[in-house]
């Protein structure tokens, strides 16, 4: 087969490129916006600093501002960074990018006095006068948000040593960074073919699908190998980071360092121990997969790098983008005509930037601004794998096409822990409606397996890591130092705990801790595991339940920001603050898990 060039951007037919021009047409006034809005910062903080508070009318004008320069910004912020996503070659817009993010740090600064003014003033002078003014009342739950979160600011002086300090205490992040990013090499491993390649991040997980296992054993080697090689220094970056997690919260009064990262989206605790108790409950389950992916693969022992190759190889198919979003329209049918409706306008209107081209942003992502069409950046190559990335992005963006159509601006995004709710949705929908109509078991039992192994990967590795967050944290406050042995040996255990004895042990999976970067933002990926264990709850009381629980979902997908996660997703009928459903997440994995074990004995004769 000869070898096919890609494409440069202006030979993509346009109806296959999204409608950027919508958000801004003529690019000349940039600039001097630009620079009118760092003025407006400045003439803002003039206005109101010292006298937010001084009455009803006063405290209004600061909030209508304050969100007037932000759309602004923000606006030009996101055209500038899709016009770089585009084709990154451009000089143009990288620079323009570049230039936003130093005006939006000149309107940051001018701008820091708000919160910390707001908080400072009498709470019941600031009640007052949301009885007095209506129209305040739209800001009420970001005022009662403030006031919740005043027992943790400091005084200003104090505030101002944190805010100097943060540069110094963010530096293990960037230490890991650089070392994970530009320092660490893992050599070279023979492919498939035999030839010598590179092993790097991108394609690690590539090696670890592949079908020849020695391939998968050399990458998972090598890799492991290197962090082994830097396991001290990596281990004394982590130390530092979950010390500097502790110190912090400890500064700020919170009880713990995993109250402190849960407080921003008021995050009862339950919430993250009921996640991993349930999923500890069930982890035979877990076992019992494992244990059915070492009889299908005949090996023994099975190691970890036997755990990412696909049990079952894709029949080839060839879906054109037209056919794909025809699947996602019917896929998407139990979500009612209106959701269609909308959806089709949005891809006749050009949200979507559908194709691979030269210096293209790789990946997809949904993205825009509050006065934006929410853009979808994809690089669609005819696979199944990107039906399901189409439906996952349109996710987000039907979700952010509700929001900012309901709510006003200062509501109009969406936390993560809701954010992933709505793209996960989606997929769970098409999945159940590509097994509703397979009759073939071989496509039948690729998809009951990529099903599996999203669970695999998202509600059980993610609360494994969030059960190690935990781990190291409470180890630092207790006064313990965090070694690099003990690390190992404690992640380790935990490995084992969740993939059971059809895992044989090795030397090396203890190592795997060191080199996952989220574990320097704590307590992050547990709300990877919440936000998918939620999406399918609801995505089973949309389909048994029908048209109320596909009204309810979109009601929530009308909240953006206006209340805390927890409530929100109450309102789609989820409680994430019980168990009931992690529960429910755990019933549909046994469920997939009881047809997939069947299929495979039935197709061995083993009925």
């Amino acid at each position: 087969m000869g070898f096919k060039e890609l494409k440069t951007r202006d030979q993509i037919d346009p109806k296959y490129k999204w409608n950027i021009e919508a958000m801004i047409s003529d690019e000349s006034t940039i600039e001097g916006d630009l620079e009118s809005l760092k003025q407006q910062a400045l003439e803002y903080a003039q206005t109101y600093a010292g006298h937010l508070a001084d009455s009803a009318d006063t405290l209004l004008g600061a909030f209508k501002d304050k969100d007037e320069i932000s759309r602004r910004i923000e606006k030009i912020y996101v055209y500038a960074h899709m016009k770089r996503d585009e084709d990154n070659a451009q000089s143009r817009y990288q620079g323009m990018t570049d230039r936003c993010m130093m005006v939006i740090a000149a309107i940051s600064a001018s701008l820091s006095f708000f919160t910390p003014e707001l908080i400072a003033a009498d709470e019941d002078v600031i009640r007052g006068y949301l009885e007095q003014n209506e129209e305040l009342q739209t800001y009420q739950f970001v005022i009662e948000d403030a006031f919740r979160l005043k027992q943790h600011v400091l005084t200003e002086p104090e505030e101002a040593i944190m805010a100097q300090m943060g540069e110094v205490t963010g530096a293990t992040n960037d230490i890991f960074t650089m070392l994970n990013n530009a320092d660490i090499t893992f050599g070279k491993i023979k492919d498939e073919d035999g030839d010598e390649t590179e092993l790097t991040h991108g394609n690690y997980i590539k090696f670890m699908e592949s079908h020849d296992r020695a391939v998968r054993e050399a990458a998972y080697n090598a890799m492991y190998a290197s962090y082994k090689d830097l396991i001290n220094t990596i281990s004394t970056a982590y130390n530092y980071n979950t010390k500097t997690d502790v110190v912090n919260a400890r500064i700020r009064k919170f009880g713990s360092s995993r109250e402190a990262a849960l407080s921003g989206d008021n995050i009862p605790a339950e919430v993250y121990d009921n996640l991993v108790a349930t999923v500890n409950d069930n982890l035979p389950q877990m076992h019992r997969y494992t244990a059915l992916r070492k009889k299908m693969l005949g090996y023994d022992p099975m190691y970890m790098y036997d755990m990412y190759v696909p049990l079952i190889e894709l029949p080839k198919t060839n879906i054109s983008f037209e056919e794909g979003l025809d699947i996602i329209r019917q896929a998407l049918r139990p979500l009612g005509e209106e959701y269609i409706e909308r959806m089709n306008k949005g891809i006749g209107q050009g949200w979507i930037d559908v194709y691979e081209n030269k210096g293209k942003t790789s990946g997809a992502y949904s993205f825009g601004c509050y006065d934006s069409y929410p853009y979808i950046l994809l690089n669609y190559s005819d696979t199944l794998k990107d039906v399901f990335t189409i439906i996952h992005e349109m996710g987000h963006s039907m979700h952010s096409s509700y929001t900012r159509e309901t709510q006003p601006y200062v509501y109009g995004s969406h936390s993560i822990f809701t954010a992933e709710v709505a793209s996960t949705v989606n997929e769970s929908l098409l999945m159940q409606y590509l097994l509703e109509r397979e009759d073939d078991v071989e496509m039948r039992k690729y998809l009951l397996n990529m099903h599996l192994e999203e669970f695999r990967t998202t509600l059980f590795r993610q609360t494994q890591f969030a059960e190690f967050e935990d781990l190291t944290h409470k180890s630092i406050e207790s006064g313990q130092v965090l070694t690099g042995e003990w690390m190992c040996e404690e992640y380790e255990k935990l490995n084992s705990k969740y993939y059971g004895p059809a895992v044989e042990k090795d030397d090396t999976i203890k190592y795997e801790w060191a080199r996952i970067p989220h574990f320097y933002n704590a307590f992050y990926v547990y709300k990877y595991a919440t936000g998918y264990s939620a999406a399918t709850a609801i995505s089973k009381k949309i389909l048994t339940e029908g048209k109320p629980a596909a009204d309810a979902y979109i009601d929530f997908l009308r909240t953006g920001e206006c209340d805390y996660p927890i409530e929100l997703l109450k309102i789609a009928g989820v409680d994430m603050s019980t168990k009931a459903p992690i529960e429910a997440a755990m019933d549909t994995f046994n469920e997939l898990l009881d047809e997939f074990e069947a299929l495979v004995n039935e197709g061995d004769g083993n009925e």
